[in-house]
């Protein structure tokens, strides 16, 4: 039996308890419906946060459960045992949205767009990437110009998700093309306001029930007390902010490799090939034994990243390469336990018919988002050797 390290206390055994309560009886049961329609699940994120689940470790005094990294990564694990959809949205909101506000907002700014998103009555997104700017920012063609006490916005951005339904959006736009990265400047957007539209939804392999689709402006004039931070910061705030969502990310591959991982021990436990179970074969067993394994490595490395960024609170160093090691081999190690769970339920784990399948097509984007695995591992390696 696995020892619980000492780090995690008995609030946090309780909060990982309750996250896992709720996800097998409040999402478990509607995950492959909302995967099928691409439905958002906006009933049971209201719920979520009810229960404190989308500001984790956002303080009490404005709306969130004032607990710490650790907590926010056993909680989202659980919820993403039962869904990855479900922790999509609350990695957004606790990672991407809550997290950038509370590290780099006004008192004024953290009031109005915190508290609702950490309550769950609104939802928050984060957008950056743009239709022909993925990986290099540098190159987004979005503008925001100022004039007068306002800035007016244009430009298209794509695969923000919750797009389709948040309320408000850090957005990451240019105000001096001219200077490349050091030109970007971020803000806080109104949905509500004119010169907001939201484009095409995606038809998505996974995570289909998250939401994403583009998000156009159009001489939208945002207020300058909309900015975050000052002009030109908004390169500095986005790697930082994707820092912690990358934990979140890894979490949530780890909540899809277990997954898989359960169901594969169970089916190996009753199927039975050449009068015997199949988990007595070789080939299959050491599938098994190769998913625990990962697993663990994974985790360890989470719980890493998470005490890393606690200790940068006060500290003020950064986390960056525990964050890209822990993202990087927790979502390859989704993607390893999810492709041997397909292959272990063989016939049936190609079949919608158990959420196998989903686990596979869910455990992709974990590769993808916030930070490829190339992109980690030019991370890792830049740090490491001092050379670019």
């Amino acid at each position: 039996m696995a020892l619980t390290p000492s780090y995690i206390t008995e609030e946090h055994e309780m909060l990982r308890q309750a996250a896992r309560d709720f996800a097998q009886k409040e999402i478990a049961p509607i995950a492959a419906e909302h995967d099928e329609s691409g439905e958002f699940p906006l009933a049971t994120i209201r719920k979520m946060g009810q229960m404190g689940f989308m500001g984790i470790e956002v303080p009490e005094d404005y709306g969130g459960a004032g607990m710490d990294t650790l907590a926010y990564v056993l909680a989202l694990e659980e919820i993403c045992k039962a869904d990855a959809a479900h922790g999509t949205v609350m990695s957004v909101n606790n990672s991407l949205f809550c997290h950038g506000i509370m590290k780099f907002g006004t008192e004024e700014q953290k009031q109005k767009y915190v508290r609702g998103v950490a309550t769950g009555e609104k939802i928050g997104a984060y957008s950056l990437t743009e239709p022909m700017s993925g990986s290099d920012a540098a190159t987004m063609r979005s503008r925001a110009v100022k004039d007068g006490d306002h800035y007016v916005i244009n430009g298209r951005k794509s695969w923000v998700t919750s797009a389709p339904v948040a309320d408000y959006v850090l957005l990451f736009t240019m105000t001096d093309p001219d200077k490349g990265a050091k030109g970007i400047s971020a803000f806080l957007i109104d949905t509500d306001q004119p010169g907001f539209t939201r484009g095409k939804a995606e038809p998505k392999l996974g995570i289909r029930a998250s939401a994403t689709s583009e998000i156009v402006f159009d001489n939208y004039r945002a207020p300058a007390g909309s900015l975050l931070g000052s002009e030109g910061d908004g390169f500095k705030i986005a790697m930082t902010v994707l820092d912690a969502g990358r934990i979140g990310i890894a979490s949530q591959a780890l909540g899809i490799a277990e997954a898989a991982y359960e169901a594969s021990v169970s089916y190996v436990r009753e199927r039975e090939a050449f009068g015997a179970k199949i988990g007595e074969f070789q080939g299959t067993s050491f599938k098994i034994a190769d998913m625990k394994t990962r697993i663990e490595a994974a985790r360890g490395l989470i719980h890493t990243a998470a005490l890393a960024k606690e200790h940068s609170k006060d500290s003020g160093e950064r986390y960056t390469l525990e964050a890209s090691m822990a993202k990087l081999f927790a979502s390859e190690t989704a993607m390893f336990c999810a492709h041997h769970a397909v292959q272990i339920h063989g016939g049936m784990g190609y079949s919608k018919e158990l959420p196998v399948e989903r686990y596979f097509r869910d455990a992709k984007i974990t590769e993808i988002y916030e930070g490829t695995s190339e992109i980690q591992r030019m991370v890792i390696a830049r740090m490491e050797t001092g050379l670019r």
